[in-house]
């Protein structure tokens, strides 16, 4: 038996077929399964974010472990020039990728559109190189930060070790969310929140059916990870009056529940200016590899003109803004910085860096947070101190752009230890998400899903509606009359009885309509004289369906146009007449395969 064959050319290894059998009958296979996963996506972490360090100290001359965006001695050359020389080594990267074998590469599929659409498959090949650039753009000192490189490269080991075994779909998508689980726990040490960034954002669901192999793999991945690279805290709480100056009442929700609000204002217009950027960029009609070194060099200008702490994912930066008071910027200052930091994130993106907002959101939130604390007047009377504000606004600001609402109360909740900053927390990032969804209604991920012109709001599996499609459903042996037959010619040959519906066609073999059996004998014995003609007896004259249609968007032409069947044409062009296809029909196999999906969801095997 040969190899089996990926979606990318290349052969992969299977399993052996009673090992696979073992892993797929049993419950603990998958979490041993999921606990590889999360070795191999905690190893992959430690790589990458060491070599991005390396990129960095070697590139702007920094002390072995020193963060780019807390240093402030830098000359403006480098400050300048450094991240536009990692722009013309991406430009260099991507001109290579496209003559690579003489053609472009294949589009590299994230966590999400996996799971969405492709059941979890995704390309290792394509998601290292993902992760490659993503680590030269963080390492130059583009303005993104790693987790999207981590989270691609854990799900895509996690989905190469699924397909090894043959996992059956639901079992497939569990594991790329184990993946990702354990890139989020490894890269900030915090298990629930990458297990929630799972349920959220990758699988698109909670259950119990899931919950053990997520958890497993979120464990795994955060107790590799820190076994072979240290971590330092985000923030940094020394005491409880850190955060709060007296016990947290049911007051101190009001404010939580405004910053949350203007996270959410926040969030959508980064969001639109990451894609006002790239619009811009395309109307230059910069060649590919130039536009990266120029948005470098744009990135790098704002770090000489505002400060490096825009640079990179701002982990120092953070660091500074959450930890030592005396480092605390003024208004002016914070309003400065946030504005810097998020025109340098949007024009990284936006010209062509590798990477996310993840980070780049949190580091915002915290300023945002911080400006809040400033600005709105009589927040004295209220408990929570500056810093918690600042955590507030960077859980708010995080949900905004990212999603995941108890992913980002969870991270609070791991970061500070504290339960009643948390549940300000809970309240803020709840405000913050509802008010995106109802005026953006989109994340930063489905949000450029959207721009592609994928309908996907979330990780939740439709990609079987796509392959429910009107030309796997329809019935193929369909007579058709002309359009121009004589009403009694046409009685004869499709007596009372005889299928009920039966499709006209023009001269030149064009859909026209749909004649009903039983009405056209009514319509011949009602005549008062006058018999009527085939052509004033068609129904549905512009209502049809086309092969490439789903079961879903089948259905709502079956409502819209009011009719129990329609004729199925090759396409709306030639109007040939193909198959014919009955709601009844469509709804049974639409409500069995909705069935499936539940079943899989609750874990349920049959």
């Amino acid at each position: 038996m040969k190899a089996p064959r990926s979606p990318y050319g290349l052969v992969f290894a299977q399993a052996p077929a009673r090992v696979r059998a073992l892993v797929r009958g049993s419950e603990i296979g998958l979490v041993v399964l999921a606990a590889l996963a999360g070795c191999g996506a905690g190893i992959a972490v430690a790589v990458m974010g060491l070599a991005a360090q390396t990129v960095r100290e070697w590139l702007y001359g920094l002390p072995h472990g020193a963060r780019l965006s807390a240093t402030q001695d830098l000359s403006a050359p480098t400050l300048l020039l450094a991240p536009a020389a990692g722009g013309v080594l991406l430009g260099l990267l991507g001109l290579w990728l496209a003559r690579w074998r003489g053609r472009r590469p294949h589009a590299v599929i994230d966590p999400i559109e996996a799971n969405a659409l492709h059941g979890g498959r995704m390309s290792v090949r394509g998601s290292g190189l993902v992760a490659l650039q993503n680590t030269i753009s963080n390492g130059s000192g583009a303005s993104v930060g790693l987790e999207a490189g981590y989270t691609q490269i854990g799900a895509a080991l996690a989905s190469r070790l699924g397909r090894a075994f043959e996992l059956r779909r639901s079992d497939q998508r569990t594991l790329v969310g184990c993946g990702a689980a354990a890139a989020i726990a490894a890269a900030f040490g915090a298990p629930l929140t990458g297990a929630f960034y799972a349920f959220e954002l990758i699988i698109g669901t909670y259950s119990i059916a899931t919950l053990t192999p997520v958890v497993v793999a979120a464990l795994s991945g955060s107790v590799v990870a820190g076994a072979l690279a240290a971590r330092l805290p985000l923030v940094a709480v020394e005491g409880a009056e850190a955060l709060a100056t007296r016990p947290i009442s049911a007051a101190d929700t009001l404010p939580a529940l405004g910053l949350g609000l203007a996270c959410a204002a926040l969030g959508i217009a980064i969001m639109r200016g990451v894609t006002l950027v790239e619009a811009g960029i395309r109307a230059s009609r910069l060649p590919p590899p130039v536009a990266p070194a120029l948005g470098g060099l744009c990135v790098g200008a704002l770090a000489v003109a505002v400060s490096p702490q825009v640079l990179s994912g701002g982990h120092g930066a953070l660091h500074l803004h959450l930890g030592d008071p005396a480092t605390r910027l003024g208004v002016a200052g914070l309003a400065l910085l946030f504005l810097a930091k998020a025109a340098a994130s949007a024009i990284s993106i936006g010209s062509g860096f590798r990477g996310g907002l993840f980070f780049a959101s949190l580091f915002l939130g915290a300023l945002a947070g911080g400006l809040f604390a400033d600005l709105v007047p009589g927040l004295a009377t209220f408990a929570p101190t500056s810093l918690a504000y600042a955590v507030i606004g960077m859980s708010a600001l995080a949900v905004a752009v990212i999603g995941g609402p108890l992913t980002m109360t969870f991270l609070t909740l791991e970061l500070t230890g504290s339960f009643p900053i948390t549940g300000l927390v809970l309240v803020s990032v709840i405000a913050s998400s509802l008010a995106v969804r109802k005026t953006f209604g989109y994340s930063f991920a489905t949000w450029r899903f959207h721009l592609r012109g994928e309908s996907i709001r979330s990780a939740h599996d439709v990609g079987w509606i796509r392959t429910l499609t009107v030309d796997t459903l329809m019935r193929r042996e369909v007579a058709t009359v002309p359009a121009a037959m004589p009403l009694a010619a046409f009685l004869a040959d499709h007596p009372l009885g005889s299928p009920s519906r039966i499709v006209a066609v023009d001269e030149a073999g064009r859909y026209a309509g749909l004649i009903r059996v039983p009405e056209a004998h009514a319509a011949a014995r009602d005549a008062d004289g006058t018999i009527p003609t085939l052509a004033s007896l068609l129904r549905q004259r512009g209502d049809v369906l086309t092969p490439d249609m789903n079961a879903k968007a089948a259905a709502a032409a079956f409502d819209r146009a009011e009719s129990e069947a329609l004729a199925v044409v090759d396409s709306l062009d030639t109007q040939r007449v193909v198959g014919l296809l009955t709601e009844s029909h469509t709804l049974k196999r639409y409500s069995e395969e909705l069935d499936r999906q539940r079943r899989a969801m609750l874990g349920e095997t049959a």
